[in-house]
């Protein structure tokens, strides 16, 4: 039985640092989904879920890993383990074949057999290290590849700036086979969300557009790389036309890609999956579901809203609203992070500023 939100959400936002009026806090969905508070999550960033249902969670100002569990089936996270503590922007976790990894600031750790030792977890170990320590957009979104690779990413560690290290402004492939890690995209200035397309195996990546050039430009982007070695603009090219007034001289020295959408100036993009289940109507695997953080710089905030994108082979058909109403007026009472789907196609969507985990489900009138 799915719980309402609105009993939950009041408990869980009760210390909400500028707490609206709960009659204010009101999520608008399309007719027949429904909502509710599945986990409470201090600064609920990245989530990965076990074969087993067990849901881990990355944050990064809290600098904890955890392990959520729902051990009587009422669709809420009741249990929640602490698995690291004290790191440094733990920001991304994926699990593959019983172990946890978990993206760092400067390294990759493995908790192994992670799921049979919740009560006493594992120490961490590392098995990439030396990666850049800075912080400006410096936590890593991590996910493992097809392939059985580990892409994560590397933003650039500066507004606007070009670095002699390839590694920064990059989204990077560690084969954990060999112990190589390199760029696989380059000239991506701060993405923190990306999947693989169903059908074809392509990459698609949110990433955030430059700051300082005004309210309107330049556009968050939704991009496809379909192989390895592509370049996508930054720091010379922003979105589809913006020249940057600093690096533009060097637009012309890399083939840079288009984006696949623009998303509109400062909404902060983030997580993306497409929805791969069967639950909601209207809705192939072609689908993506993107979490937008919001803007923190604008004069008028956007974003703080989860859109759905409809896809169709190499091109984007349209982006649309799906959740809206964490936004009220000019302020926020939650920022939604990433978007997981559960094998039985409910929608997982993480928000570190009301340390909740939300349940996205369909279930029409009847």
């Amino acid at each position: 039985m799915h719980l309402r939100l609105t009993s939950l959400l009041a408990l869980a936002l009760a210390s909400t640092v500028q707490a609206l009026p709960l009659e204010q806090l009101q999520l608008q969905l399309p007719p027949g989904y429904r909502i509710q508070v599945a986990a409470e999550v201090p600064n609920a960033r990245q989530m990965a879920l076990s074969p087993k249902g067990v849901l881990y969670v990355g944050t990064r100002r809290d600098g904890r890993v955890f392990a959520l569990q729902d051990l009587d089936g009422d669709q809420h996270y009741e249990t929640r383990h602490t698995l690291m503590s004290n790191r440094r922007l733990p920001n991304g976790v994926s699990w593959s074949d019983g172990d946890l990894y978990v993206a760092e600031l400067t390294q990759l750790v493995r908790l192994p057999d992670i799921g049979s030792r919740l009560s006493n977890p594992p120490a961490p170990e590392s098995i990439l290290t030396g990666l850049p320590d800075i912080t400006h957009h410096g936590w890593k979104y991590l996910k493992q590849a097809p392939d059985g690779a580990f892409f994560f990413t590397l933003g650039a560690p500066c507004n606007v700036c070009l670095e002699s290290d390839p590694r920064f402004a990059s989204i990077m492939r560690f084969d954990p086979a060999t112990g190589d890690a390199s760029p696989w995209a380059h000239g991506v200035r701060n993405s923190v969300g990306f999947t693989w397309h169903p059908n074809d195996g392509s990459l698609w990546f949110t990433d955030n557009g430059r700051d300082h050039l005004g309210d309107n430009q330049p556009d968050d982007e939704l991009n496809r790389a379909g192989q390895e070695g592509l370049h996508f603009g930054f720091p010379f090219r922003h979105a589809r036309e913006v020249v940057d007034p600093d690096f533009g001289e060097g637009a012309n020295a890399v083939n840079s890609q288009a984006p696949a959408a623009l998303l509109g100036a400062h909404v902060a993009a983030l997580g993306i999956s497409f929805y791969t289940a069967d639950q909601f109507p209207d809705t192939p695997e072609t689908t993506l579901f993107m979490a937008q953080h919001g803007s923190w710089n604008r004069s008028s905030k956007v974003g703080y809203r989860v859109m759905r994108v409809e896809t169709e082979g190499k091109q984007v058909r349209s982006v649309e609203p799906f959740i809206t109403g964490w936004l009220q007026g000019e302020q926020a009472w939650g920022r939604p992070v990433d978007v997981l789907v559960e094998p039985d196609g409910d929608l997982l969507i993480s928000d570190d500023r009301a340390d909740v985990i939300y349940r996205v489900w369909y279930q029409p009138d009847s």
